[in-house]
């Protein structure tokens, strides 16, 4: 205790020695004078938080005996005014002993609003500075959050006590940290609290109104999506929010108060959805053309004629603009929003203003020769500009082309750090075992899959000849080909296996069902890999005599011959199903030289090729029994697999001319005298034209493949089903002139 000063030492040899409580007691009051001197510093604190000891601090915050007409909150007061002192040092703030007494703290805040509290307003406000001093740190943050501390500060603020903006404070502070799993799975405490909140920010007209948007938006950021959307439209604070940024957003406002109003608007959007602006019934699109306007301009102003350093100075801001942006521009693209051509225009020049803006950026980012060395946190900057800008190129097929040609190299070599990180972090978490810490501390980079945001606009870019080219020489196939791994090793999920001692035993439970995020992330890893098919068909079809060549497409076509039959035969599989089933058609008709015929793994895939295209269509699922009709199973999704499935039957057609074998597939299947028996029910003259073509070039290209087939069609009726449709070229093969 060499470094502890003389009166320090005296005081601490007093608290050591006291031979009752009184004593100590009597004492606290000198430690409450020392430990606000200069002299005392942290060894000092150390040592008199020893002397005193926590034992006997307890006993006075937690005492309602009534000793010598000294009333409780006296005692409370003393030892509160110590321990303020001491929660100024890290390694006591931390303490185990003060961690341990956490509840106490808890209980003296919650019971602000008791009679007993009016007097002594100043034990509760100590209180509340014990709590934020343990805030600021992880081992007190992780102790606030194991006492239940977010559903008892919500508590504190939904009942309005005293001093309840310091509740928020923390309550931020520790979601901010640990985000939705700090709220648990009740739903509950967040929706009361968001709803005062909301309601605070609705009628509040003090500068403390754009205080609280801030609140809100780190609330919302940090909930837990799928137990708080559900329940959602039954609040109020979707509406509450939606009046006061309307008020705000239409009002004459300074930067200080657009800033926090843009950043809550973009959070609600992210976690509502963009259908939340259209809440004004007489003109639901105002506020959503308002928004977009404004985020727009936002982005032009922060990002025009700066420098990278002093764009990523507000780049929270302008991130938040780019998720208006990007959703915006998704929910445009489903043509669910009836637009003036005049609203269409005005719309149009906004976002080209902005994108012009984020490619200018880009090219200077670009340009620079430290680009690869970028700090993490302006990487992921970077990438938010690079995930808004695909969001626009996928539905703009023409502006900026040569800039975004030049930004191409740049940008891939971004998405493919970001989807190994997003990758790595996929597995550690696949492999990891349960009852892992809370907290998630892979790098941001892993966080999102920027890849998998480009593959919508890749396919666009995948038909004009400078970016393939681009693509090609970047050999970025091959890191698509590993996304194309990636997401089927999703899609195809295996339930771990059964334990040897639990193996031939009769089940007693139901099967578990699968977790909720497992089957969102299932159902985006067949989006991704249906966008990876739609690719490389684009590429199959465009640069022939690279994929003849390429042992990249080779492995691809393996990829399919082996897993499509692998492919659980469900309704959500069924487009999925179909793209790999037609992209295997393309590539085995450029690598039929590589094929041989003796591969087993080829006749499975083929079956299930026969199977997609065979099932589309047929007369039993419709009333009258004389209608060719879309299955009901693929009716649903008709949209996406209607052109896909004419492909699939013009290919079809197109592999047996090159590889005649495949035709023992179709007779043997049935296939072959299916078509015949089916069309043979149609009605004359209700044979859709392009259905009729695509059936008779195939079964053209059958008798051409293989003769034997001939007498199989007229056994199932090709005469008269020849006669009825008038399909003369097959008639010709079938029956000469």
């Amino acid at each position: 205790m060499g470094d502890v000063s003389e009166p320090i030492k005296k005081c601490i040899l007093i608290l050591k020695n006291a031979r009752s409580d009184t004593e100590k007691f009597a004492a606290l009051f000198m430690v409450t004078k020392l430990v606000k001197s200069k002299d005392c510093n942290s060894t000092a604190k150390k040592a008199l938080f020893e002397a005193i000891g926590f034992q006997f601090l307890k006993k006075l915050l937690t005492s309602n005996s009534v000793e010598d007409d000294c009333p409780p909150s006296v005692y409370k007061s003393v030892a509160l005014s110590v321990l303020t002192n001491f929660c100024n040092e890290p390694e006591l703030a931390t303490h185990p002993e003060m961690l341990a007494n956490i509840p106490v703290f808890l209980d003296i805040v919650q019971t602000s609003d008791n009679d007993d509290y009016d007097d002594n307003l100043i034990i509760i406000s100590e209180a509340y500075t014990c709590l934020q001093c343990i805030a600021e740190h992880e081992t007190g943050q992780r102790a606030l959050i194991d006492v239940g501390a977010i559903k008892k500060m919500s508590e504190i603020y939904s009942h309005q006590s005293f001093q309840t903006d310091e509740a928020l404070n923390i309550l931020v502070k520790l979601v901010s940290r640990y985000g939705p799993a700090a709220w648990g799975s009740d739903p509950k405490p967040f929706h009361a609290l968001v709803n005062k909140i909301a309601l605070d920010f609705a009628t509040d007209q003090s500068e403390r109104k754009f205080e609280l948007a801030t609140v809100l938006s780190a609330l919302l950021y940090s909930c837990n999506k799928s137990t708080v959307l559900p329940g959602s439209s039954d609040e109020t604070w979707p509406q509450s929010i939606y009046k006061a940024l309307h008020d705000i957003l239409t009002s004459k406002i300074g930067k200080n108060q657009r800033d926090p109003a843009l950043k809550l608007a973009a959070n609600i959007v992210d976690l509502l959805g963009i259908e939340w602006t259209f809440n004004d019934e007489e003109n639901p699109k105002k506020f959503f053309l308002l928004l977009l306007q404004l985020c727009a301009i936002e982005v032009r102003m922060q990002l025009e004629d700066r420098s990278f350093k002093q764009a990523f100075a507000n780049g929270e801001l302008v991130t938040a603009c780019f998720i208006v942006l990007e959703l915006s521009i998704n929910y445009m693209a489903t043509d669910q929003l009836d637009l003036e051509q005049k609203e269409k225009q005005s719309v149009y020049t906004s976002l080209k203003g902005a994108f012009n803006a984020v490619v200018s950026l880009l090219t200077k980012v670009s340009n620079d020769k430290n680009k690869d060395k970028l700090p993490e946190a302006e990487k992921i900057f970077v990438g938010a500009m690079v995930r808004v800008l695909f969001a626009w190129i996928a539905q703009e097929t023409t502006a900026m082309r040569e800039q975004i040609y030049a930004l191409l190299p740049f940008m891939f070599s971004l998405a493919n750090d970001s989807f190994h990180a997003y990758r790595s972090r996929k597995l550690a978490e696949k492999n990891k075992s349960e009852g892992e810490p809370l907290d998630d501390n892979s790098g941001l980079m892993g966080q999102i899959d920027l890849l998998r945001l480009m593959l919508p606009a890749l396919c666009h870019l995948a038909v004009e000849d400078k970016a393939r080219d681009i693509m090609f020489n970047l050999k970025q196939e091959d890191i698509l080909y590993e996304a194309m791994n990636f997401h089927w090793s999703i899609v195809h999920y295996k339930k771990p296996p059964i334990p040897k001692s639990e193996r031939g035993k009769a089940r007693t439970q139901p099967e578990p069902e699968l977790d909720p995020k497992l089957l969102e992330d299932m159902k985006d890893s067949r989006a991704a890999m249906v966008s990876l098919c739609n690719i490389f068909m684009n590429l199959t079809v465009l640069a022939p005599k690279i994929v003849d060549n390429s042992m990249l497409f080779n492995t691809l076509l393996k990829f399919i011959f082996n897993n499509l039959p692998e492919l659980k035969d469900i309704p959500e599989n069924l487009v999925l199903h179909g793209h790999l089933a037609v992209l295997g058609l393309l590539l085995f008709k450029q690598q039929a030289n590589k094929v041989k015929k003796n591969d087993f793994s080829i006749c499975r895939y083929i079956q299930s090729t026969i199977r997609f295209l065979w099932d589309a269509y047929n007369v039993d699922e419709s009333n009258d029994p004389t209608a060719l009709v879309v299955s009901m199973s693929y009716k649903e999704h008709w949209n996406e697999i209607a052109d896909l499935w004419f492909l699939g039957m013009q290919t079809m057609s197109g592999v047996l001319t090159i590889v005649p074998w495949i035709s023992e597939f179709a007779i043997e299947s049935g296939w072959a005298g299916g078509i015949i028996e089916m069309l043979v029910k149609v009605k004359i003259g209700t044979l859709a034209p392009n259905v009729k073509s695509a059936f008779e070039d195939f079964l053209c290209r059958l008798v051409d493949s293989n003769e034997s087939v001939i007498p199989v069609l007229k056994k199932a009726g090709a005469l008269k089903m020849c006669r009825n449709h008038r399909l003369m070229d097959l008639g010709k093969k079938l029956f000469g002139d």
